[in-house]
């Protein structure tokens, strides 16, 4: 018996298949669009899909133009800690935060946006990043009885790695198939990130074992 087969009881969370991280976009993940055949793979055996989608307003506190004289990655202090200065993105009602058009999934139940508070940056799809604001996603999926989240998507170092760690430190069976996830590697952070879910016992598993 395959002990990663899909049951009723799980949901594959998909993270920020968004244009603006796709070839092309302006934080685009190297190779970010090689998801989304993966992705639509995996879908076709999950009852429960849920996504998550990055919605910032103009001149978020997270973007690098809200911060005159500093470089894109460049990393500010904030009311809630550090946080990375990245190019402008996913700025809601442009064609950068849609979702790519490819993803075939219309049965996703849910779609998680996140990110929209403007000094809140959030990579999780359970807490922002002031680590106390939540989304709700983990009370949705305890109402619907589902305790095996599946994470796939954008990007495995930052919102698939923050969405994994506290998926299970809320209880979550978590899983992350790294196939169907690209990483931006930023300065080691996918090794850190690795280490990190690793520790906190998440599985890394390939879409094969799915």
């Amino acid at each position: 018996m395959n002990e990663f087969a899909p049951t009723g009881a799980d949901v594959l969370l998909v993270v920020d298949v968004q244009n603006d991280f796709l070839p092309g976009g302006s934080l685009a993940v190297t190779g970010g669009d090689a998801v989304i055949p993966a992705i639509n793979a995996l879908a076709v055996r999950f009852a429960n899909i849920v996504m998550t989608q990055d919605w910032h307003p103009a001149g978020h506190a997270s973007f690098v133009s809200a911060h005159p004289g500093r470089a894109a990655f460049d990393t500010v202090e904030l009311g809630y800690g550090p946080q990375v200065l990245w190019p402008d993105h996913c700025v809601q009602r442009t064609k950068g935060a849609r979702l790519a058009d490819g993803l075939a999934l219309e049965k996703a139940q849910l779609v998680i946006r996140k990110g929209y508070h403007a000094g809140i940056d959030s990579y999780s799809a359970f807490l922002e990043a002031d680590r106390v604001t939540p989304t709700g996603l983990g009370s949705y999926l305890r109402e619907r009885r589902l305790g095996r989240v599946f994470l796939v998507g954008l990007a495995t170092d930052y919102c698939v790695a923050f969405s994994a760690l506290d998926s299970a430190a809320v209880g979550f069976e978590t899983l992350v198939v790294e196939d169907a996830c690209r990483a931006i590697d930023l300065a080691g952070s996918l090794a850190a990130a690795k280490a990190r879910l690793s520790q906190a016992g998440v599985r890394l598993i390939g879409s094969a074992q799915v």
